[in-house]
């Protein structure tokens, strides 16, 4: 080896010239000299170190003595055990020099090291010189406090002083039997047993004896092994007395590093099958759903596992199902720390012992991982369906846990549970209500009977529902409330309550101040409204309701039933689609979306069709109702060749060509070829109703179309043409006559229309033009305002963009 790379190593390992030179000195012998005795450990320990990174020394080359000693490795026991035997000779040098912000540093120190030692995969047993160490500091502690109040001098000793009195008191509690041993005969309780030697190696098996109880275990030998079960998992040993103790231990590793929440959990189902008593099972129970709850948030999964949801259901069951049949144990939030020194609790006749927790959260929790399942399953596929079939469950916790409320007098729960409990009908027809009532009742016990809600007609129980909300002291409550009720009743084809009990509460006027959530519940309310009016025949009705969502473009977000896809010139942003998707709703609640296009359109055709040819050739661009309607339309006339109609769409523009052309019947085959009409549920009722309303716009447009052409028209042929009855079409004229857009009269005697032949003078046609001038500024002003909250407000969903104005609106339809 060259001599250039030595010096280079010998520089690196050697701060001092002397060694330096020495180095450059040796010859290539005494380096060859120097790898043979590397080998030779009798040879190492007389020679110096020369060289670090061969020796596994230390840079310093003074002292003899610590290049000599070998390196020594230790147990994690050991080590352990010397950071303890550290702490207690400090403690023992504050005691001397009566420095007690010393000794309470230390001690601090030793507990934290005695309680890892004595915890954990492996656990030691608890060393005696501890409880000596308490004793002894306990007496000297009492000494000086007494010579502290003597002097009645105050400093910093004495706040250390107290701080540890509290201390030293509280950890005595938990290790009363070992002090009360030491006490007893200190030389007996220090004598260590006797422990035979074993053989050090790692393969050492243990024989553990087949027992019943799943907790039971052997304890720690010296070195270090314990018993574990499958899956290499320790096994906890449990007893009666010793559980609440367990359990103390699993709650102070919660949220701390390096835990493992899953060993928790089976720690926690051992404790719960060893709990005997209702106090044990209540602490143990409230524990466990904790930590399952602790496992999902974590873990940064979606949503809960469908076998973990059950888990936590069972035990959520079980543990109402322990507080009902102990009484004098309530769980509250409101409770204080029971002091109860890891001893189980026994209430005297009378006495209620109230335990900190929370009922609502844990219901609540559940609810909500039930709903993310729906959220993230396929909705075409078996397992949403299986997953839904467990929605009687959920309903039978939620009346389990108002029951409870009620019974306990929690009645900030009250609401917020009947809330989810509506969530869960409002959207339901009557015969899923029904269904859904009977077979969560087939889950619970017979004594559980609600004094609030006592309704059990679906009808009576969403009104019984809504009425409690309404009491309430929040907005919140009391807005969503009042959305489901109106869409339960839009829902039912009672347009009219519905559309009183909307204007009557205001909620379009301040619906844009509300949260997202209630804002989205708003705008499925307004579709319902809309689709209640057209099931009804009300066409304009119906368009007033559905223009704000439909004209916006962004329906699915509106109806957090999806997320538009982004265009080519529009980058996608992440987070925001993140947090749509977290909004959006399960499948089983959405509204048809394209069901709902259809009635828009074709509320837009029976619109738009009159009005054009009311407007005459010249006007196409004014008084315009339907904008989506008439750019489809423009389209579909530009088209060169059109085929027969596919979809919903080409239906209802072919329909809308054949009615601007008089052949209502065509018009008429069109529209009910469109399939989606099979998915409401008065099938025939709507297409008869779809027929009437095509055949009298088809008479409008006629008579808008050709009034110029002819000075009388007689009834009869007008009915004949169109398929009406003579009454219908007079009565069709009469309005058209009376709303002013027809100039003419009828003839009673000879059952005619005579239209007159008026021409507008020049002030008339320009009080006209002045008029639509007008009435454009308005709408662009319209517009401006309804556009103003979303400009401040870009990040708060998209759903705010249909809200500004639904009041002006709908007042003005209504």
């Amino acid at each position: 080896m060259s001599r250039f790379f030595r010096n280079s190593d010998s520089e690196s390992d050697s701060d001092t010239s002397s060694d330096n030179d020495s180095l450059y000195s040796q010859s290539d012998s005494e380096f060859d000299s120097d790898a043979e005795s590397y080998h030779s450990e009798a040879e190492q320990q007389q020679q110096q170190p020369r060289n670090r990174f061969l020796k596994g020394e230390t840079d310093s080359e003074d002292s003899d003595d610590e290049s000599n000693r070998k390196r020594q490795a230790k147990s994690q026991k050991d080590k352990r055990i010397e950071e303890m035997e550290t702490a207690v000779k400090a403690i023992e040098n504050g005691q001397k020099n009566n420095d007690w912000n010393l000794i309470a540093t230390e001690f601090d120190k030793l507990t934290i090291t005695i309680s890892r030692a004595t915890t954990g995969f492996n656990a030691i047993p608890l060393p005696k010189f501890y409880i000596k160490t308490i004793v002894e500091l306990e007496d000297h502690l009492a000494e000086n406090l007494q010579k502290d109040k003597t002097n009645k001098k105050k400093g910093s000793n004495s706040k250390a002083m107290n701080n540890l009195k509290q201390k030293l008191k509280k950890i005595s509690k938990q290790y009363d039997e070992p002090i009360a041993a030491y006490k007893k005969d200190p030389e007996e309780f220090m004598k260590e047993v006797e422990v035979e030697e074993r053989p050090s190696s790692p393969m050492k098996k243990k024989e553990i004896a087949p027992q019943a109880n799943v907790a039971a275990s052997i304890a720690d030998d010296d070195e270090g092994f314990t018993s574990v079960g499958k899956g290499g998992k320790s096994i906890v040993s449990v007893t009666s007395e010793n559980l609440l103790g367990r359990l103390r231990e699993v709650l102070e590793s919660r949220g701390k590093k390096n835990t493992d929440r899953n060993e928790q959990v089976t720690i926690l189902e051992a404790l719960l099958e060893n709990a005997q008593s209702p106090f044990q099972k209540i602490s143990v129970l409230l524990a466990l759903i904790s930590y399952r709850f602790d496992i999902v948030t974590a873990s940064k999964e979606a949503y809960m596992d469908n076998s973990k949801w059950n888990s936590a259901a069972e035990e959520f069951n079980y543990l109402l199902k322990v507080l009902e049949t102990n009484k004098s144990f309530v769980v509250t939030e409101d409770a204080d720390d029971l002091d109860n020194e890891d001893r189980d609790v026994v209430p005297k006749e009378g006495e209620v012992v109230k335990i900190r927790g929370s009922i609502l959260s844990f219901v609540e929790r559940l609810d909500d991982e039930f709903s993310k399942s729906l959220q993230n399953m396929d909705p075409h596929s078996t397992d949403y369906i299986d997953r839904l079939g467990d929605e009687p469950s959920v309903y039978a916790m939620l009346d389990r846990a108002q029951v409870y409320c009620e019974v306990n007098n929690i009645a900030f729960a009250l609401p917020r549970i009947i809330a989810r409990k509506l969530d869960h009908v409002y959207y339901k027809p009557e015969k899923l209500i029904t269904a859904l009532q009977t077979a969560s009742k087939k889950l619970l016990p017979t004594y559980i009977v609600s004094k609030v809600i006592t309704a059990e007609e679906p009808a009576e129980l969403v009104n019984q529902l809504c009425n409690y909300l309404y009491k309430d002291d929040s907005t919140i409550f009391r807005t969503r409330a009042m959305l489901c009720h109106i869409y339960h009743y839009a829902l039912h084809k009672k347009y009219y309550t519905a559309r009183d009990l909307l204007l009557m509460s205001h909620v379009q006027d301040s619906i844009h101040q509300a949260d997202i959530a209630t804002q989205i519940l708003y705008n499925r309310t307004m579709v319902q409204v809309g689709i209640c009016a057209f099931r009804e025949g009300l066409v304009k009705e119906s368009y007033a309701a559905l223009s704000e969502i439909q004209n916006s473009g962004r329906v699915k977000e509106l109806l957090a039933q999806g997320v538009q896809a982004q265009r080519f010139n529009q980058p996608a942003n992440p987070e925001l689609d993140a947090i749509e998707r977290q909004r959006q709703l399960p499948f089983h609640m959405h509204i048809n979306l394209e069901l709902l296009e259809c009635i828009f359109l074709t509320c837009s055709m029976l619109l738009e069709i009159p009005a054009q040819a009311q407007a005459g050739p010249n006007n196409n661009k004014k008084n315009i109702i339907s904008r989506p309607f008439r750019r489809l339309l423009d389209y579909n006339e530009r088209q060169a060749f059109c085929g027969p109609p596919e979809t919903t769409r080409d239906h209802i523009m072919s329909a809308a060509k054949a009615l601007a052309s008089g052949e209502w019947e065509k018009a008429r085959d069109f529209m009910l070829a469109i399939k989606v009409w099979d998915l409401m549920t008065e099938v025939k009722e709507i297409k008869e109703m779809l027929v009437l309303k095509i055949q009298e716009e088809g008479l409008r447009t006629y008579l808008f179309t050709y009034c110029s052409y002819y000075t009388t028209l007689g009834l009869e042929q007008l009915s004949t043409m169109f398929g009406l009855s003579v009454n219908r079409v007079s009565a069709l004229v009469a309005k058209m006559i009376f709303d002013e857009e027809l100039a003419a009269s009828l003839d009673q005697v000879s059952q005619c229309i005579v239209l007159h032949q008026v021409e507008p003078s020049r002030l008339q046609v320009l009080a006209l033009q002045y008029s639509e001038k007008v009435a454009n500024l308005v709408d662009q002003n319209e517009r401006l305002i309804g556009n103003a909250p979303n400009n401040n407000n870009n990040n708060n969903t998209s759903n705010t963009n249909a809200n500004a104005g639904f009041s002006r609106t709908n007042n003005r339809n209504f």
